[in-house]
This record gives C-alpha cells, sequence and structure tokens, in this order.
C-alpha cells in the first residue's frame, strides 16, 4: 500500500500546471452548453464530449435518471443503495476529467427514480419511477443548467434498455415541457434550442436494436487528439471512462483510433443550415451583444481578451494579464445585464467568469490546498486542518477555508458543528469548477474561485452502529437458534445497545455486542429488528472508500434481518471458489451446509478437489480468480470421476468459452437483452422432472415468490445435448427461454449451471433461494 505522502505526490504528478491550464483555457472560447443525458452513470458518450469539451469549447453537462444501484460491481461486494453511492462518486471523478456539470434525477437512495434493474420497456420504466416525478426533476435541471443543445445516448426502440428508452422519450418531452410557463417550477422557462438524437445503433453485448438508427444530419468529428497533451479525444474519453471502475470500464485507445460521431437533428428552434452542433446558436461572448447591446463593450472586449489568453499560451503572464481582463469586464457586464437580457445572458456570464477565474489562479502559478488529519468524523468533533499555499505570481492573494454552516477554524483545530447533517452518498449535482464544501476559497485581488480539499471528509451519524452480520438465516432444518451479533463503531461509546424483539425473542449482552436467541418453534418468515441505542433508533453506517474516488458514506436504519426457513440439507462436502463479488459461501454455511472456500493456493493443487463432493464456481470467479481458469481441466477431470461442478452466473467475457470452459458444450447468450428474464415475478414452469427441483427440497411455486430485481440474465443459448433443462420462463409477450438451469452427467459425475442470479436473492434473504441453492449442493450420485 502506498503510504500517504506517496498517492499525494502521485496525484500531483498527474496535474502539471501547463496541462491543467491548456484544458481551463478551452471552455472559455465558447458560450454554448451541450446536456447529454442518460439513465445510468456510464451512459454518457465520453469520446464525443471529449471533443466538444476540450476541443470546441463547448460547455457540458450530464443529466443521468439513476444512480446504477441495480448494476454489477466489478471492485467489490457493495450493491444497491452502497452501490448508488459508489458509483455516483466514480460519476463525478468522470466528470472531472471531461470538466462536465453533473445533474441527477434520483435524489436520493429511496427515490423511486432508482435503478430498479433491466427493464425492456420505456413504459414500465416510467409507470415505476414516476413520469410526472421524472418530468418534473428534468424540467428543474434543464431550468437550471439551461443548455441550448439536448442529446440523449439511446433510442427509443424495442430492443433497447427501458431505462434508456424512458429517459429519451423523456427528453423529447422536456424540449416543450421546459420552455412551458404553465408548467408548475419554481424556475423561469428555457427553451433548448436543438434535440440531437444518437444516429449509430446501440446493439452490442447487452441491447439489440430491433430498428435501424436514423440518417445522420451531421457528424462531431472525434478522430483527432489534443495537440498540447497528444492524447486522442477518444483516448481522453476513455480516461474519463475509467473511473467507471464498477463496470469494468476504461480500455486503451492506440494513436490514430476513434470515431466520428453521426447525430439526428429531431427538433430545432434556430433557423439556417445545420452543419455542427453549434450552428445558429450564439458562440462567444461577442455574440451575446446583440442581445443586450447595453453591455456590448464589456462583451467585446472580454471576448477580445479571451482569444489573447488562448493564443498566448503558454507564456503564464500573457495568460495572466488577458485573463484578469475579462474577468474584470465579464463582472462589469454582470452588474450591467439589462433585466430582459439575464435570461439569455446571465447564466453564460457567471460560468465565464468562473473558469476564468481558475484559468487566472493556474496562470499565476497559485497552489492552495487543504486536507484534514481525520477522515471520518461526527457532529462536534475536532481535527486538524493544514491549509498549504503558494502564490506564484499574485499580486494579492486571501485564501481562507470555505465550511458547512457552524464549522469553526481556529489555527489549524477545525472544528465539526454539532448541528452537520451526515454525508450525502445521493447528492443532488456536481460541478468540478465549483467543488461542494468544505473547499477553500481564493480570492486573487478580487477575482473569485472555489478548489476542494485534497480528500474531504465524511460526516457520520450522530447515533450509529455497525451489526454485523447485518442480516442472517435461520434454518429449522438444523439446531442452531442463535445469532451472535457484534456491535462496532458505537456511537456515544458509551450508549446501551439493544434489539427490538418479537415476543419470546431474547438478546443479551456479550463482550463483542450481543447474542440473540430464538425459541425452537420460531415461526418461518422474515423479521426486521431494529438496533436502539440508549432506547433510542440507530443509524448504521457505510463507508465507502476506493483509490479511485473520493470517500463517501451510505446510511440507513440499524437493524438486524431475519429470515426463518426451512430448508433440508445434502450429505455434502461443498468446496466454493468466489471471486469476492458475493457471498454464496457465506449463507451456505449458514445454512448449516459444510461448506469451504477455496484459496488460491489451493487451485494449483490436483489433490485440492479430491475432499469434496461439489465445487460451486461463484459468479464471475472464471475472470477474476487467478488460477482457476488453468484449474478447469483438473476440474473437469475430478467431475468424470464422480464429482458435481456447479458454475453460477457468468457473463461471456469472463474467460467463458462455450467448448472448453464447461465439461460439455454449453454457450451463453447475448445480448443480454434477449437471454434474460426481467420480471421477477414472471411465471416458472418446471417442464422436465429432475432431482435438483425435487430433492432434498421440493421445489414449488411458493419458492419463485418474493423474487427481487429479475430472475436471471445471460441464459444458456445453446448447449450440448446431454443437458437436461427441466425450467421455462419469460418475460410478458415473448417466448419461453429454457437456458436458467441446466444439468448434465458426465462421466461419473455431473455438471450443472444456472444463470438465475441466486447470489442476489441469497442477500435479499428469499427462501426460494436458499432451498434451490440447497439441492445444487448435492452430490452427483444420490
Amino acid at each position: 500500500m502506498p503510504t500517504p505522502d506517496q498517492t499525494r505526490l502521485d496525484t500531483a504528478r498527474a496535474h502539471s500546471r501547463i496541462l491543467d491550464l491548456w484544458f481551463a483555457l478551452r471552455p472559455l472560447t465558447s458560450v454554448v452548453r451541450l446536456m447529454n443525458s442518460g439513465a445510468h452513470p456510464d451512459d454518457e458518450t465520453s469520446s464525443m464530449l471529449a471533443a466538444l469539451g476540450l476541443r470546441d469549447g463547448v460547455n457540458l453537462s450530464y443529466a443521468c435518471s439513476t444512480r446504477g444501484e441495480g448494476g454489477q460491481n466489478d471492485i467489490g461486494i457493495e450493491a444497491g443503495a452502497d452501490l448508488g453511492a459508489l458509483r455516483t462518486r466514480e460519476m463525478e471523478r468522470a466528470c472531472d476529467i471531461l470538466n462536465m456539470r453533473m445533474y441527477w434525477h434520483g435524489v436520493s437512495a429511496d427515490d423511486p427514480i432508482t435503478d430498479f434493474g433491466f427493464s425492456k420497456s420505456g413504459e414500465e420504466t416510467l409507470g415505476r419511477w414516476g413520469k410526472d416525478a421524472l418530468m418534473a426533476r428534468f424540467v428543474q435541471i434543464v431550468r437550471t443548467e439551461r443548455p441550448d443543445i439536448l442529446i440523449p445516448t439511446f433510442l427509443d426502440i424495442p430492443g433497447q434498455h427501458g431505462h434508456h428508452r424512458a429517459m429519451t422519450a423523456a427528453a423529447h418531452q422536456v424540449m416543450q415541457a421546459a420552455a412551458d410557463p404553465e408548467f408548475a417550477c419554481d424556475l423561469p422557462p428555457w427553451q433548448i434550442s436543438k434535440l440531437y438524437l444518437p444516429a449509430w445503433s446501440g446493439a452490442g453485448q447487452a441491447y439489440d436494436d430491433d430498428e435501424p438508427p436514423p440518417p445522420a444530419t451531421l457528424e462531431v468529428p472525434a478522430t483527432g487528439r489534443d495537440p498540447v497533451s497528444g492524447w486522442p479525444y477518444a483516448r481522453i474519453g476513455q480516461m474519463s471512462r475509467a473511473f467507471h471502475r464498477t463496470q469494468g470500464m476504461g480500455r486503451w485507445v492506440p494513436a490514430g483510433a476513434g470515431q466520428d460521431w453521426p447525430l439526428h437533428l429531431a427538433e430545432s428552434h434556430v433557423s439556417g443550415p445545420d452543419l455542427a452542433v453549434t450552428d445558429g446558436l450564439p458562440e462567444n461572448l461577442a455574440d451575446l451583444a446583440s442581445l443586450a447591446p447595453a453591455i456590448g463593450p464589456d462583451l467585446h472586449t472580454a471576448q477580445k481578451a479571451i482569444a489573447a489568453a488562448v493564443a498566448g499560451f503558454p507564456n503564464f503572464a500573457t495568460i495572466a494579464v488577458q485573463a484578469r481582463t475579462a474577468y474584470d469586464h465579464v463582472v462589469s457586464a454582470e452588474h450591467a445585464c439589462p433585466p430582459d437580457a439575464a435570461p439569455l445572458i446571465a447564466h453564460r456570464l457567471a460560468a465565464k467568469r468562473v473558469q476564468l477565474g481558475h484559468v487566472l489562479r493556474l496562470a499565476l502559478g497559485i497552489e492552495a490546498r487543504a486536507r484534514i488529519s481525520d477522515m471520518r468524523l461526527r457532529p462536534g468533533a475536532q481535527t486538524t486542518l493544514e491549509v498549504e499555499c503558494e502564490p506564484g505570481d499574485a499580486p494579492d492573494l486571501t485564501v481562507t477555508p470555505d465550511l458547512p454552516d457552524g464549522w469553526q477554524v481556529d489555527g489549524d483545530s477545525l472544528r465539526i458543528s454539532e448541528a452537520t447533517s451526515p454525508s450525502d452518498g445521493y447528492r443532488a449535482a456536481y460541478d468540478p469548477a465549483d467543488p461542494p464544501v468544505p473547499a477553500l476559497h481564493l480570492d486573487i485581488g478580487g477575482a473569485s474561485v472555489r478548489v476542494p480539499f485534497e480528500r474531504p471528509p465524511v460526516i457520520l451519524s450522530t447515533r450509529a452502529a455497525t451489526l454485523t452480520p447485518h442480516a442472517e438465516v435461520i434454518n429449522l432444518a438444523t439446531q442452531r437458534r442463535q445469532i451472535a451479533v457484534s456491535l462496532s463503531d458505537l456511537h456515544p461509546s458509551a450508549a446501551k445497545p439493544s434489539l427490538a424483539l418479537p415476543t419470546g425473542w431474547q438478546a443479551e449482552r456479550s463482550d463483542t455486542g450481543l447474542t440473540l436467541r430464538l425459541p425452537k418453534t420460531t415461526a418461518q418468515g422474515l423479521y426486521h429488528l431494529p438496533l436502539l441505542l440508549d432506547g433510542q433508533a440507530a443509524t448504521s453506517e457505510s463507508c465507502i472508500d476506493f483509490p479511485h474516488i473520493d470517500p463517501t458514506m451510505q446510511s440507513r436504519p440499524a437493524a438486524l434481518s431475519v429470515q426463518v426457513l426451512h430448508a433440508d440439507l445434502p450429505p455434502a462436502r461443498v468446496a466454493y471458489i468466489g471471486s469476492g463479488h458475493d457471498r454464496v459461501a457465506h449463507w451456505l454455511g449458514a445454512l448449516g451446509a459444510d461448506v469451504t472456500d477455496l484459496s488460491d493456493a489451493d487451485l494449483d493443487s490436483d489433490a485440492a478437489f479430491a475432499p469434496f463432493d461439489t465445487v460451486v464456481i461463484g459468479i464471475f470467479a472464471l475472470r477474476f480468480r487467478p488460477g482457476l481458469l488453468e484449474a478447469m481441466p483438473r476440474l473437469h477431470a475430478w467431475v468424470r470421476a464422480g464429482g458435481h461442478l456447479v458454475t453460477l452466473y457468468h457473463r461471456p467475457w469472463d474467460n467463458w468459452t462455450p467448448e472448453t470452459t464447461p465439461p460439455l458444450r454449453l454457450q451463453i447468450g447475448q445480448p443480454s437483452l434477449r437471454w434474460r428474464v426481467t420480471d421477477e415475478a414472471a411465471p416458472v414452469t418446471q417442464v422436465q422432472d429432475h432431482p435438483l427441483l425435487s430433492s432434498p427440497n421440493k421445489i414449488g411455486p411458493e419458492d419463485w415468490n418474493g423474487w427481487h430485481k429479475e430472475r436471471g440474465l445471460y441464459f444458456a443459448k445453446s448447449w450440448d445435448p446431454a443437458y437436461a433443462t427441466p425450467l421455462e420462463m419469460n418475460d410478458p409477450d415473448e417466448a419461453p427461454l429454457k437456458g436458467a438451469l441446466l444439468s448434465a452427467e458426465v462421466g461419473k459425475g455431473r455438471h450443472t449451471h444456472t444463470s438465475l442470479i441466486l447470489h442476489h436473492q441469497m442477500a435479499r434473504l428469499v427462501p426460494g433461494a436458499f432451498r434451490l441453492m440447497a439441492n445444487l449442493t448435492a452430490p452427483a450420485t444420490r
């Protein structure tokens, strides 16, 4: 692990003054504002945006409906709201690369506008999100940002993700709604000048557009490279996408690679030819003079100074003088802007003022940094604040911390207000040029600019504890009726913890927390037991910190959820090969199964599998477990000798080769839209009798109740005739899919593959998933 100083040095090396200044100059050259819209973090068209923003100077923003809570996680086990908070921070870092403002439609973890899982219907999506709520938020975003151009990333056509379709349909509607003075909103109307649709296909690994894209009316060239960094614009786009680590994104773009982006003009409120996205729009400050002749001299002078600053690169002194001149005239224009012109101009002037402040900071060589000694703080806490400042060539510089209400600085001591709210993992907007507090405020001879703290702190709750586990299962088929609950991060530390218990349940204090005892005859069902501290409700906090993001936090009511069920267990010794992306081994152990996690070293041993009846390969393990792919021939031999190999949900790119990865040929289908069942309540039909569905647990209709998100995805597409396919299921108005569960005799053993998301259902404490998983661990011979 690098030391804190090594991490700071790496960060400093990635931000050279000359390159940062060059990219800070780019948005000065244009007043055009372009908004990209999508449904998930990573839907943004990064390479096209890199060219438009960092070459053409277009001011960028991205409006996204969800936080991607229902997506996958390639770097950890965060899921649901925790994953949403993590992906929010990833999206913010991606915005930093493109100098792009960020807006979210879903503004909290319990907002209905959420990534509820894959959908094949835009109408279904709008129904679950709430169309009126989505449009109200979209109108608010548009009237706040006031873009000239709106470009959704995807098309509203069959074969596309329902979330994408819903956002594209909303983009069409917001063109009229945002401009309608009768639409209920506390902000003045705004007419977006142009709506473009992608004129490219959205088909790929996940989607399969049924209709061709509309004809291109223009192309955004993006195959060139930045003249100072030498990076292709497509590579800069991938630098941004690389922050979407949870989604495995970021690919190397070689020199000379890249693509142009065809667009279709779907709606326009400007006249004249449309050969570029900026045609018909005011492109710089001087172009705004016709809208407000009274401030025309200031606008022309500022534009002339901006042009001189850009032309003066890389002469720091020239840029500083010209940026100062432009700044002063922009401020003068802001103060004198006529009220009738302000709706069209004021937001553009405000953006130029902030942009010029950053150019001035970099041209003068000002370095200002702030960091605190503790990354996790509670209201009322005190920590050390260290501020470093190098004024460079600035003749007059004042640096002050810009802090939340009630925070106080005394020398190098920083005290957090008792009234401070916990950190919000779901903040509604983000602007790289105007960072959230706490930040440093720089006054450069009257020019104002803010820079973020090196690592912003996470503010925790006043009454909190971490429960381990926070969810558990009690299997009535075993004798266990006790749960040991560890409590950590208790605050206040002297608080007395207790659980709100059903009648007959008992909880006793232990050295590490609480010991919970259930009556022997406890009824089956799901029980939620709130944690109380001194008799008051407490919160539980997930602190999320990875090297590629700023730390964040997600809180929820502290409680222990207990699923009491009955699942008979087969007489099997089970080995589990996980990837770190699921907790199936934990849940099998909680059921009472004899399960062993295999290490990387175990995979290198020819004898590693011999003691076990069943080996389960967890989700994505073939991609993420070193040595597993090489161990597959030994596993195949073990299967033929009598072992039972179970492979859980994998994607085609998870090192799954149909002819060689499984013991018999089995091809995973893609695009996933065609090979998944997204309706979590879709009927499941047993079309064949099979031991996996009858022993030791008889799987019936009740076992398919209460599922969450979806049934499964990346179902098998084709397979060796030896495989039995006892289940069929489908989404409404689609043909049944048979590839959810397959099992074949292989020599003396058996291979079973399932694309059902059992790992997710077990984490959600769905009883049927536990009962089916218990069956899957049965030995090959019964």
